[in-house]
């Protein structure tokens, strides 16, 4: 009985692999939010327009309690995460950035020393390639199933978000805020195609130069956001710390100032969108003449700058989730009428949440704390010259990695261990750290339970990763200054939005199970009918699948 009932499961399983593979979607659209947590979404939900978030949380499939599965929060592992549907201990991309340990030089997510960037200035640790990705994506297994047929491609306002959605096979395009121009490396291609040319022929990028950002909303709307002018405010991009915010402001012409502020404002994400469509239109993307589907990644950056500069509790954070909603629906109202109802997959996640600003924390009677690197550094190394002799142990420091001298420690013919383990006491004893795991312990996978060690474990790699890991407490936040940031394992900065939309493929409504950032890429393997990525741990979201 157990065997024929297991003979009837994987029969059904084949016939629904059958019937997804038979009707896959012509395009699939994978839209990453930097920076979205997913509170966010909700908190406004009653001031959205009819065709942007509504449209996914009203006709859609979406989690309210996805997450982000590894303790690194930051964008490059989170964006990476997203077609790989891999951890970071597999998918080699740790941290945005990361410390070489032979040499103990940075390195940077998508550097590639190989290969720059097409008519545009190319400088060190700029991202011009995967080459530091080890794993497939979706988009390079759905070409490897066709023969390459179909097109995949991706376009973002940072390198990493765009080099890491498209894969090692698929083509990047990564806003220049030198030139306003959103441009390829020579990894992909040697010269931008007709389309790119005809594009910029007539410079969009500088139609809102001497325009400002206003509210999109009366003042009164603004009720659950805080008001402009706090003291923890920076000047944003050179134009003020409150609204409006005006581009350009001090340029006599379109100039990187300008520039910069245009990716950090709203008309940031009408740009990328704009390009977006401009790409659809150049490469074919849903009309592929070998009838296979393509793939486009759209990884927005702009809710990121606002976020990092004033928090997710602030009135211009609230103001540009408001500003987005509109640009999306203009975006899924364009899908709908090039391609009508039926033939295009919308998902729509986020890299990573984000943490209130300290200072506001601290106003609600939270543990709102900044930590100083540089003097954890040096209270770090002081105390470990004290116990070893003169020296500098731990040489680097790397959000959230300490890495150590190793030849240091060599040749004072020193046990690593035993220094791993005089550096955790000295760090559990500064202000912010909560927990502090060795190379050791990770290596050996002697974490204690709890989910906390489990996200850390998921982080860390053995040849790239540092020698101490380090968890913030709750509320903290490692760096000075104002503003606030990202990266730890606490659920501000793990949940985030996980929508789908496509009447053929999915069941709308709102899903209370756990899900994770990482079943996503196995989920679109299973409709679009190929294997899953090569590194993929994630579970296909079959409660969803009509």
């Amino acid at each position: 009985m157990l065997r024929r009932l297991a003979a009837l499961l994987l029969l059904g399983a084949c016939l629904a692999q059958a019937q997804a593979a038979g009707n896959p979607p012509k395009l699939v659209v994978v839209i990453v939010i930097d920076g979205l947590p997913q509170e966010q979404v909700l908190k406004y939900r009653g001031q959205y327009g009819p065709g942007g978030f509504k449209l996914l949380l009203q006709k859609g499939a979406w989690f309210g309690n996805a997450h982000q599965g590894h303790a690194v929060t930051q964008t490059a592992p989170g964006h990476a995460a997203v077609l790989t549907g891999a951890y970071p201990y597999q998918s080699g991309i740790i941290a945005n950035e990361w410390i070489d340990r032979k040499t103990l030089a940075p390195v940077y997510c998508a550097g590639d020393s190989v290969h720059v960037y097409i008519g545009e200035e190319t400088h060190r640790l700029d991202g011009t390639s995967p080459a530091n990705l080890r794993v497939s994506t979706v988009g390079d297994e759905l070409r490897y199933s066709n023969g390459d047929r179909s097109r995949v491609l991706a376009v973002s306002g940072k390198d990493r978000g765009a080099i890491l959605l498209a894969g090692r096979t698929g083509i990047a395009y990564m806003y220049m805020d030198r030139s306003g121009r959103f441009s390829s490396s020579t990894y992909y291609m040697k010269e931008h195609p007709q389309w790119w040319e005809r594009f910029y022929a007539r410079r969009p990028q500088d139609r809102w130069f001497k325009q400002s950002w206003r509210l999109a909303l009366p003042e009164a709307a603004y009720a659950r956001s805080i008001a402009d002018g706090q003291p923890w405010f920076p000047d944003y991009d050179d134009m003020g710390n409150r609204f409006p915010f005006t581009l350009g402001s001090r340029s006599e012409k379109p100039d990187r100032s300008y520039y910069r502020a245009l990716i950090g404002s709203p008309y940031g994400d009408e740009l990328t969108l704009e390009f977006a469509r401009a790409a659809i239109e150049g490469e074919g993307l849903g009309g592929n003449p070998a009838g296979v589907p393509d793939l486009l990644g759209i990884s927005l950056s702009t809710h990121d700058y606002v976020n990092h500069s004033f928090g997710p509790e602030s009135r211009e954070s609230h103001d540009h989730m408001l500003h987005l909603d509109r640009a999306l629906a203009g975006f899924f109202g364009y899908l709908a009428k090039r391609f009508g109802p039926d033939k295009v997959l919308i998902a729509l996640t986020a890299d990573h949440g984000f943490l209130n600003v300290p200072e506001y924390s601290a106003s609600r009677g939270l543990p709102g704390t900044r930590i100083d690197p540089r003097q954890m550094m040096a209270e770090l190394n002081e105390r470990l010259a004290a116990r070893f002799g003169p020296g500098v142990y731990a040489a680097r420091f790397s959000e959230p990695a300490v890495y150590f001298d190793s030849k240091l420690i060599d040749a004072k013919s020193l046990d690593h261990a035993a220094v791993e383990s005089a550096a955790v006491q000295v760090l559990l004893d500064f202000p912010g750290i909560a927990a502090v795991f060795t190379r050791t312990q990770l290596e050996g996978g002697a974490l204690p339970r709890g989910r906390v060690a489990t996200l850390v474990q998921r982080s860390w790699h053995r040849e790239l990763g540092g020698d101490l890991y380090l968890v913030p407490r709750s509320h903290a936040i490692f760096g000075t200054g104002t503003g606030t940031t990202h990266g730890s394992p606490y659920a501000y900065d793990t949940n985030v939005p996980l929508m789908l939309y496509g009447a053929p493929w999915t069941k709308p409504g709102s899903y209370g199970g756990y899900a994770e950032v990482v079943d996503l890429a196995p989920t679109l393997a299973f409709l679009l009918g190929i294997r899953q990525p090569s590194a993929s741990e994630g579970r296909v979201l079959a409660e969803i699948l009509r």
